[in-house]
């Protein structure tokens, strides 16, 4: 994985919008209604062809194929494992949010949130495991990488990367254990993992689950939630095994997108989980205003030899174009503490985390803040190489 070595590198998280045929098309396919399959898949390419390029136009450095085949951050991955089968509907799943503190706390703001953004395309059900998890999507990450591959010609971004889930994001309903079932998760998904890392791309974790267990039973303490997170961490770095850790980034985030985010779980309170994933880079949320003063933690927390920081200095929860003075004053607040040749500049998550008509980011703007991203990363180079 390349570092800072000579200017600030920018990146991203992954998913960006996908165009409207193809998301008409995407519908059809996931409810299992008339649509032409070369099509779709010509479609998918040259999806990934424009999103790539765009990328690199804005002068992103590390791109990746913005999810253009996938339904979701997630979802995906359910057409790629046997063992789940759907128990709730869309409207199901908006009742069972509706429940959690976040919506309980703002009950009228979320009513509307989640009618608004949780209803992507397809059925959007919830899924369970029901039965042995195996991998079965051999063929879907096989495009995928040509897809992206092919999407690469003719281009010279300074690195590529493609995201894949974490296990942890599901319920159990067939195995004995949690701690079983987090294990047959990441001994299926290690089949992508190695897809990925073997055809030469870096791989990215796609972990909203570390967040997401500390809010499983709020009665317990931090402690408590951490000792339960460990088990999962575990599993996770037995998927990786074997992978050499600077093909890896982790990637983690609070899940909501626009909304109060009042509870969500502090960095200083998962940033020691985080540093033992068998990941050269990690990659969290840092631009948002629940989060931007957390840059303070690297005050206390010594970054280990050897990892690199992506932290966001563009979020995903607002149609504001960061000014690039402000990008380039997030980056050197880490280069002072961690290392200049320690930090990446990124995003806080995905801009379309769903495929949706309606992203909460208008895509015109996605490419706006990475223009700002790749200014700010010059602004930043410039301050912190000066005198050299």
């Amino acid at each position: 994985m390349k570092r800072s070595t000579d200017r600030i590198l920018t990146t991203h998280v992954g998913s960006l919008a996908r165009p409207k045929d193809l998301l008409e098309m995407m519908d059809a396919k996931l409810r299992d209604k008339p649509y032409d399959n070369e099509s779709y898949n010509r479609r998918v390419r040259s999806a990934v062809a424009e999103v790539v390029r765009k990328q690199v136009e804005c002068a992103v450095d590390i791109v990746t194929d913005g999810e253009q085949g996938k339904a979701s951050f997630n979802a995906y991955v359910v057409e790629r494992l046997t063992g789940f089968a759907p128990v709730a509907s869309s409207e199901e799943r908006i009742a069972a949010r509706m429940k959690l503190n976040e919506a309980q706390a703002f009950p009228e703001y979320y009513e509307k949130y989640f009618a608004e953004h949780m209803c992507g395309v397809g059925p959007n059900q919830q899924v369970v495991c029901t039965g042995p998890i195996t991998y079965k999507g051999q063929e879907a990450v096989r495009m995928d990488i040509e897809n992206l591959k092919a999407a690469l010609r003719g281009l010279a971004p300074e690195e590529v990367f493609m995201p894949a889930i974490a296990p942890g994001f599901w319920s159990n309903q067939y195995y004995r254990t949690d701690e079983e079932f987090q294990y047959a998760l990441a001994e299926a998904l290690r089949a992508e993992y190695l897809a990925i890392v073997n055809a030469g791309f870096i791989l990215q974790i796609d972990d909203p689950s570390l967040t997401r267990l500390y809010r499983t039973d709020p009665s317990l303490t931090v402690a408590e939630r951490v000792k339960d997170a460990v088990i999962y961490i575990e599993a996770l770095n037995h998927a990786l095994r074997g992978i050499a850790p600077e093909k890896i980034r982790y990637h983690t985030c609070y899940g909501i997108n626009e909304g109060p985010r009042i509870f969500d779980i502090a960095l200083k309170d998962i940033v020691g989980l985080m540093l033992k994933v068998n990941a050269e880079a990690i990659s969290f949320e840092s631009a948002n205003a629940r989060h931007e003063h957390e840059w303070h933690v690297w005050e206390d927390v010594k970054l280990p030899d050897g990892k690199i920081l992506i932290p966001g200095v563009i979020t995903h929860c607002s149609n504001i174009v960061e000014h690039p003075e402000l990008i380039a004053e997030r980056i050197t607040n880490y280069a002072k503490l961690v290392g200049r040749e320690n930090v990446i500049g990124g995003g806080d998550c995905g801009f379309s985390s769903q495929a949706t008509f309606t992203p909460e980011v208008h895509p015109t703007v996605v490419w706006a803040k990475f223009k700002a991203l790749a200014e700010g990363a010059e602004i930043a180079t410039r301050k912190l190489w000066r005198h050299t």
